[in-house]
């Protein structure tokens, strides 16, 4: 079976490559390479979940990019609501390695920290007020929904975990799910088969 960004250490070869992406009229610098989720530059789902997302109301707390691949969910969280730290983690060490470079081409590495880690594992007591993330289909429903349970322990009263998921990839039962933890969800927008969840804890 072929390595895949899910792993702790890909073994696919490095080939590391500059991409500039524009998210919300704002430009960021970002590097990438073989063996971290969408070498290529911003996928359409995880552009689709930054230009959807609003902010929590609650005031207090973190935001969490859980699996967070070369890190631009987070780094842009970090650019766009400088009053927030932001939580990196992924499980893959070239993709941890690659958020905290990038957090640095972009100015806020004074703000981001990245953390090799499980998803969310451990993460109960740090006081999250969002949760953004674009869960590891591949790595199987198992682990999506043990992130799910993760995020909804973690979240203070009033936060919220947003997804994005395709419909053929399990968006229906993300959202029963999202539901069975006692989420307040929504449908916030769809777009080319791609649903963008909110579940607020209430």
């Amino acid at each position: 079976m072929p390595d895949h960004y899910y792993s702790k250490n890909p073994d696919v070869e490095s080939k590391r490559v500059e991409l500039t992406e524009t998210i919300s009229g704002k430009q960021f610098r970002f590097y990438a390479d073989s063996g971290v989720f969408s070498k290529k530059g911003l996928d359409y789902g995880t552009r689709l979940l930054l230009e959807t997302f609003e902010e929590p109301s609650v005031s207090k707390g973190i935001y969490a990019d859980a699996g967070c691949g070369w890190g631009p969910v987070g780094i842009y969280l970090a650019k766009t609501s400088p009053g927030r730290k932001v939580l990196m983690t992924d499980i893959n060490e070239r993709a941890v390695e690659l958020a905290k470079l990038n957090g640095q081409l972009n100015g806020v590495e004074d703000r981001i920290e990245v953390m090799q880690n499980d998803l969310l594992e451990g993460m109960e007591e740090r006081e999250i007020a969002a949760v953004l993330t674009n869960p590891p289909i591949r790595a199987g429903k198992q682990v999506i929904f043990r992130l799910y349970e993760q995020a909804a322990e973690a979240l203070v009263e009033g936060g919220e975990l947003w997804v994005v998921i395709q419909k053929k990839q399990g968006a229906p039962s993300t959202i029963k799910k999202l539901e069975e933890l006692g989420l307040e969800t929504e449908v916030m927008k769809k777009s080319r088969g791609y649903f963008i969840l909110r579940g607020k804890k209430c």
